[in-house]
């Protein structure tokens, strides 16, 4: 049985996202790909990847003396465990306050309206 999901930082997630984008890296492409948007360094980014080998979403495989990372965790799981923590930690466990508070705050377009409306629908529909 894996970990419960710890919480990620900024960087934490922004480098496991690459890595689910890439299917597997080393450092030095999530590096690239991070600098794209923003400077970093290189150390910073390779101690984030061995922390999070180290809190088992990632794992990593060596050819010579490259380490080349994958993630152990999907999104959904990731998400889901995170949304989790949110709701114990911030919302008490209460999915209704959850809601609320982001269909209150958000700036929802008609097409996500329209998208959440249809969830909604299907829960309705749904006989279990």
């Amino acid at each position: 049985m894996r970990k419960p999901i710890d919480p990620l930082g900024t960087t934490e997630m922004e480098v496991l996202q690459i890595v689910w984008e890439l299917g597997e890296a080393t450092v030095g492409q999530v590096h690239e790909c991070i600098l794209r948007q923003r400077k970093t360094a290189y150390t910073t980014i390779m101690t984030t990847m061995k922390n999070l080998a180290r809190k088992e979403y990632l794992q990593y495989r060596t050819e010579g003396i490259t380490y080349i990372y994958s993630a152990i965790r999907t999104p959904e799981e990731v998400r889901g465990g995170m949304l989790e923590n949110l709701l114990d930690k911030v919302f008490k466990g209460s999915s209704v306050a959850l809601v609320q508070t982001l269909v209150g705050h958000e700036r929802l377009s008609e097409s996500e309206k329209a998208e959440i409306r249809a969830m909604i629908a299907a829960i309705d529909e749904d006989p279990d």
